[in-house]
């Protein structure tokens, strides 16, 4: 039957990051490459982000076998920030090791994207093609089939569109409609044979959505290309919020404005303008003189949680946080440091994949 339908044709859609979630998938960070000189010193902040979601929902993490998740459970065990060893024992019980080996640790754009039926809620997942961003950092042979694998471990159907798509890329508010950005979608380095009429088709049949929102270009030290999980996210299913860098002398100053003036102008599938609530940038994070694409839009929606990167800014960390919990009310915004985690070229977001309740 999958060779024949669509998710869309069978009544799956993707819903919503802040809809109910059974659990959080990662991919344990293990790629010296990926954070050089810094591997060792992400495990705290990486450790508190499962424990924080971990006392609420399952967290299922990708590991290369029992070596790797000893090692994962010795470094969690060994985390004591906000959490006393007796606790940790017990959010324990709550994490869950899967020996399926990673080329790196970005689980929202290799990870599996799971949709979920309109009317019985069954899930099945999407494994997109993946090629580390335009091919910018080989191999990704392992990364690429991890969507495969978690099917086969929770005994889900699995569809293959055939064409290079990362989560990070796109946002969804649960009811038909989908932002990302031409600078990566339309990008030559992913799909050079498809036009934007054919990466919209697709995007309709395999997400399940009707409605489409192009915004243009990411935030400056971004390798993706652009990905809209820096730069704007639904909180709500008719609101947003969108960066913004008030500083005119900032290489993301023009840019995000440029953005803004079109989700401004931007209606929903209904006919409904689109809230905008700025969020606001943090200071420029630099680190052996590269820019890194620091921001506040990469924040994780659990179910009951809201994780943001914080970036030791004391002005902008406090602001991005108090402008979150006021988008959500229903649950509780929680920061935790970043600056060693975006190194790494992505922060809480990049790193995580949702599964629907």
């Amino acid at each position: 039957m999958l060779n024949n339908f669509t998710p869309r044709e069978l009544g799956y859609f993707f819903p919503a990051e802040f809809a109910p979630q059974a659990a959080t998938w990662l991919s344990w960070p293990h790629k010296e490459e990926s954070w050089p000189g810094k591997l060792t010193s992400i495990h705290h902040p990486y450790s508190e982000f499962i424990l924080q979601i971990a006392d609420h929902q399952k967290v299922c993490i990708n590991v290369s076998g029992p070596q790797m998740e000893q090692f994962a459970r010795e470094v969690i065990l060994s985390s004591t920030y906000a959490h006393s060893r007796a606790d940790i024992g017990s959010l324990m019980q709550n994490i869950f090791f899967y020996h399926h080996p990673t080329n790196d640790a970005w689980c929202r754009d290799h990870g599996p994207a799971f949709l979920k039926h309109r009317e019985n809620g069954d899930l099945v997942i999407v494994d997109w093609d993946y090629n580390a961003w335009g091919n910018k950092y080989p191999p990704y042979d392992l990364d690429d089939i991890i969507p495969s694998l978690i099917g086969k471990a929770l005994d889900l159907p699995v569809f293959h569109p055939g064409i290079i798509m990362e989560g990070g890329s796109v946002d969804f508010n649960g009811m038909g409609t989908l932002l990302t950005t031409t600078a990566c979608l339309l990008n030559p380095n992913r799909n050079p044979g498809c036009s934007k009429a054919q990466i919209e088709s697709l995007l309709v049949e395999y997400y399940g959505v009707d409605h489409i929102l192009w915004l243009e270009e990411g935030i400056v030290g971004d390798d993706t290309d652009g990905h809209i999980d820096d730069i704007v996210r639904f909180v709500r299913e008719d609101a947003v919020v969108s960066v913004v860098e008030h500083d005119a002398s900032d290489d993301n100053f023009h840019l995000l404005r440029d953005n803004l003036k079109l989700l401004r102008k931007m209606e929903l599938a209904d006919g409904r303008r689109l809230e905008v609530i700025e969020l606001p940038m943090p200071k420029p994070v630099i680190y052996e003189d590269q820019r890194l694409p620091a921001s506040y839009a990469n924040f994780y929606i659990s179910s009951q949680k809201v994780i943001v990167p914080t970036f030791r800014d004391e002005k902008n960390d406090v602001l991005a946080l108090e402008t979150l919990q006021d988008c959500f009310p229903d649950r509780k915004v929680v920061g935790i440091d970043s600056v060693d985690i975006i190194w790494g070229l992505g922060s809480f977001h990049c790193l995580s994949q949702q599964q629907p309740a």
